[in-house]
């Protein structure tokens, strides 16, 4: 065997550390996560999307004139251009959205100010842009394919209140917006996931934020990246019922069938960000007249941690919080997007700050020494 790569292959690089970054870091064995030093718990609590956003582009913490202009210059990019409008409108209304706003992201390339200029403060001004205006693609699609006319963004509103505007055409109340800005926080960056590896090596090439998105995006719509909470949902409607929930579960697991929502490749404890959306879930269910989603859940939850051992993840409870707010469970992953987008393009950033071509090598398992015979002798 070949002598070249003498360190064992660790499959899907678990446990490789393969770059430096100053953005976010996960303490697997605590059950902490920071973004750019600050506690997750204490962004949850006290911060908005907006801020957390500007975070992870710059490293600190806004003042309050430097959030005021960040918060100007998101909302005078949300509209989107006609081009992007028409790659929209162009799309089946039975398309799978992530496949919608992967080719708007991409399309946004054409007609963006800056394209062609990859230098570091053109880069900054694509980033705003793409987290001002992702929410934007994704809404005009789901309007279109309901056979409704997109809306325009209210300058007036939050980046989570617009979208929630945007498809339902309702301005949401402080405690639902709170909640989805909450959420938006909570999936913001998680340090080297797949999608955000995937907008590294694409970056590495020199390649620009939006094709680092373009990819991000398409990794993310992987059903074993994002998508969880859907099929989290799914299952309790399939449950139905608190009464059933336990009896379910265990011949769910009788049958090997795998349960979304926990688990996860780093934490060896309850995900920080499940907390949060514990709470919410809770919270809205009980609010929307639909209480049975937690229930069932918080059954799910004691029997896999009993059975199986396993903590939930922040997947497990963020489903049953967008179903009872009236998201379609096919806009939970670009939702996803909306908000990991900030960390994406953090992490496009930081690696064009300090380039280096990623290129690993692999530990080869095939044939060796296989001399070349003609077809007529191949039998």
């Amino acid at each position: 065997m070949p002598t070249a790569v003498e360190q064992t292959a660790a499959r899907g690089l678990e446990g490789v550390v393969a770059n430096e970054s100053s953005i976010c870091y996960v303490f697997g064995e605590e059950g902490r996560l920071i973004y750019r030093g600050y506690d997750i718990n204490d962004l949850a609590d006290h911060s908005t999307f907006e801020e957390t956003a500007y975070l992870l582009l710059n490293g600190d913490l806004p003042t309050r004139e430097q959030l005021k202009g960040f918060s100007s210059d998101l909302k005078a990019a949300q509209k989107i251009d006609r081009v992007v409008q028409r790659v929209i409108r162009d799309a089946p209304t039975n398309a799978n959205p992530m496949d919608v706003l992967r080719t708007a992201v991409s399309a946004s390339a054409f007609v963006d100010p800056d394209r062609g200029n990859n230098g570091r403060e053109a880069e900054y001004r694509k980033a705003v842009r793409l987290i001002a205006q992702l929410p934007t693609m994704v809404a005009t699609f789901h309007r279109l394919r309901n056979g409704e006319k997109p809306l325009a963004p209210r300058r007036g509103l939050s980046l989570a209140a617009n979208f929630l505007y945007l498809i339902s055409g309702k301005t949401p109340d402080d405690e639902l917006e709170h909640a989805f800005d909450v959420a938006l926080i909570l999936h913001a960056d998680h340090e080297l996931n797949a999608s955000t590896f995937a907008a590294r090596v694409i970056a590495a090439t020199l390649a620009d934020v939006h094709g680092a998105v373009t990819g991000a995006t398409a990794a993310l719509a992987g059903p074993l990246h994002g998508g969880a909470n859907t099929e989290v949902m799914k299952m309790l409607l399939e449950i139905q019922s608190p009464e059933g929930a336990e009896a379910w579960i265990h011949n769910a697991l009788a049958q090997k069938r795998k349960i979304m929502g926990f688990g996860h490749r780093v934490y060896r404890t309850e995900d920080p960000r499940a907390a949060h959306l514990r709470r919410m879930s809770e919270t809205l269910g009980s609010r929307a007249g639909q209480p049975q989603w937690f229930a069932i859940q918080r059954t799910v939850e004691d029997v896999m941690r009993r059975e199986k051992g396993l903590y939930c993840n922040v997947d497990f409870y963020s489903g049953s919080m967008y179903y009872v707010m009236g998201i379609p469970l096919d806009l939970y992953t670009p939702i996803f997007a909306v908000s990991r987008v900030s960390g994406w393009c953090a992490h496009v950033l930081e690696q064009h700050a300090d380039n280096r071509l990623i290129r690993p090598r692999a530990e080869y398992v095939g044939h060796m020494n296989r001399r070349w015979v003609p077809v007529r002798k191949r039998g």
